[in-house]
């Protein structure tokens, strides 16, 4: 059936993310960036393609629901398919959590890198801009 197969291809790409997020947060803390770029697009693609399964799964349960309107949707999946949903209602929680975990590592670094920009190019407000600072050095040489 169609939406075994669905479901099965749709477990494999949050699978897919998930791997890719953590190979994102081993290399994070490795301060790694290059790989984690170069991963960008390959996790947009997993990401499009994850959506588009998850689009298929629900356009073959609403052909279900239409074609079999006296039977309640738990009984008209078979035991694999429940399995398989299940699965993905464990692999989309996993992908949640490892998602915020790689915030905080992304929130970390963003805010050592601006600590150590706002050290070596002094900022104010300007109304709601932030400017350098007119005492501003760029370097500052001691003998």
């Amino acid at each position: 059936m169609m939406l075994s197969h669905h479901l099965q291809n749709a477990l494999e790409d949050l699978r897919d993310l998930i791997d890719i997020t953590q190979a994102d947060i081993d290399d994070i803390k490795k301060a790694a960036h290059d790989p984690q770029f170069e991963r960008i697009s390959l996790k947009e693609e997993k990401l499009k393609a994850f959506e588009t399964k998850k689009a298929m799964i629900d356009h073959e349960i609403s052909l279900l629901i239409r074609d079999n309107p006296q039977i309640a949707l738990p009984d008209l999946l078979n035991e694999e398919q429940h399995k398989l949903l299940d699965e993905l209602k464990v692999e989309l929680a996993r992908l949640h959590e490892i998602n915020k975990e790689y915030a905080k590592f992304v929130l970390i670094v963003s805010n050592l890198y601006n600590n150590f920009l706002e050290q070596i190019v002094p900022t104010e407000m300007q109304g709601y801009k932030k400017v350098a600072s007119k005492d501003a050095t760029i370097m500052e040489v001691r003998v």
